[in-house]
C-alpha cells in the first residue's frame, strides 16, 4: 500500500495558512501592534523623570516581545544640567526615542532634534508634595493651607526641570509669597527631590507625583490644590540622529498602547491612550 498523499493545492493551502497563523500569534505578544522588526541593534531612549517609572516598568516587555535591546539615559526635560536630555543631544550622544515634557519635546522639533510630526502624547502628570517618611504630613488641601504650610517649612526642594520651573517662575508669585519662601528653597539637580528630602536635606519636596512615588524614606502628602496645579503632559518623539526610526516609532506605539495604561495609572501618572 502507498502512503496517502495530499494534492499539491491542498498542501501549500495549508501551509500557507499555518504561516499565517504563526504570525498571527507572534502579533498577539506585541503590544504596539505589527510584525516585530529584526532584532538587529540596540534601541537607544532618553527620558526624563516624569515617565521613569511608567518606562522602567514597560520596557523588559517590549523587549521581550521583539527581541530587541533597549538603552536607556535619564534626565531632565531642560536645563542645562550634564545630564538633561538637551544637553546630551548637544554632545551627540546616541537617540533614537526622546521622552520629555511636551514644551521641551516641541523645542527641540524647533531645534531640529526631534523628527517633526513624530511627537505622541503618553500621559498627563501632576505635581505634588512629600516629607521624610515618619515627619507630620502638613495641610495642603487648600490654597489657603499650602500658603500657611509654605511660609511655615523651614527649608523646601524643588526639581530642575518642569514642575520645579513652574514652582519658582508662578506658584510663588500667584501665592503671593514669593519673597519669604523662594529663599529657604533649593533648586535640585540631577538627583530627585524625593531623595533629598529622605535624607534630611529639606523638610518639604515638590516634585511630578510619579517621580516622589517610587522614592523610599519618604511620604507622600498629596497633589496642589485644583486651582494652582499645573498638569504636564509627557510625550515621545523619534531623534533626528536615530539610526532606526521605524524602531524607535514601534517602541512609541507599545508605550502609547490601551495595554500599557494600567501599568502607566499605577505609577502616578493619567495615561494618554485611556481618554
Amino acid at each position: 500500500m502507498t502512503a496517502f498523499a495530499f494534492p499539491h493545492s491542498a498542501l501549500t493551502r495549508r501551509a500557507a495558512l499555518a504561516l499565517a497563523a504563526s504570525f498571527a500569534l507572534a502579533g498577539c505578544t506585541n503590544l504596539g501592534g505589527g510584525t516585530p522588526p529584526a532584532a538587529t541593534g540596540d534601541i537607544h531612549v532618553m527620558t526624563s523623570g516624569g515617565f521613569t517609572a511608567a518606562y522602567n516598568e514597560l520596557r523588559p516587555g517590549f523587549e521581550r516581545s521583539t527581541g530587541r535591546s533597549v538603552k536607556t539615559a535619564y534626565g531632565a526635560s531642560m536645563g542645562n544640567a550634564s545630564d538633561s536630555i538637551p544637553s546630551r543631544l548637544g554632545r551627540n550622544e546616541p537617540a533614537d526615542v526622546v521622552i520629555l515634557a511636551r514644551p521641551a519635546l516641541d523645542a527641540l522639533v524647533a531645534q531640529g532634534k526631534v523628527v517633526a510630526g513624530s511627537q505622541v502624547d503618553l500621559v498627563r502628570s501632576s505635581i505634588g508634595f512629600a516629607v521624610r517618611k515618619g515627619a507630620p504630613k502638613p495641610d495642603i488641601g487648600t490654597v489657603d493651607a499650602l500658603k500657611r504650610t509654605l511660609l511655615a517649612a523651614p527649608s523646601i526642594a524643588y526639581s530642575a526641570s518642569a514642575s520645579g520651573t513652574y514652582y519658582e517662575t508662578e506658584l510663588l508669585k500667584t501665592l503671593g509669597i514669593e519673597d519669604q519662601v523662594k529663599p529657604k528653597s533649593k533648586r535640585i539637580l540631577s538627583e530627585r527631590v524625593g531623595t533629598v528630602v529622605a535624607r534630611g536635606d529639606a523638610a518639604l519636596g515638590l516634585q511630578q507625583v510619579s517621580e516622589l512615588l517610587p522614592i523610599e524614606g519618604i511620604d507622600y502628602i498629596g497633589p496642589l490644590p485644583a486651582e494652582v496645579q499645573r498638569v504636564t503632559v509627557f510625550s515621545a518623539g523619534v531623534a533626528t540622529a536615530s539610526k532606526q526610526p521605524d524602531a524607535a516609532r514601534q517602541l512609541i506605539r507599545y508605550l502609547n498602547a490601551p495595554a500599557a495604561a494600567p501599568t502607566i495609572a499605577k505609577t502616578g501618572l493619567e495615561p494618554m491612550s485611556a481618554r
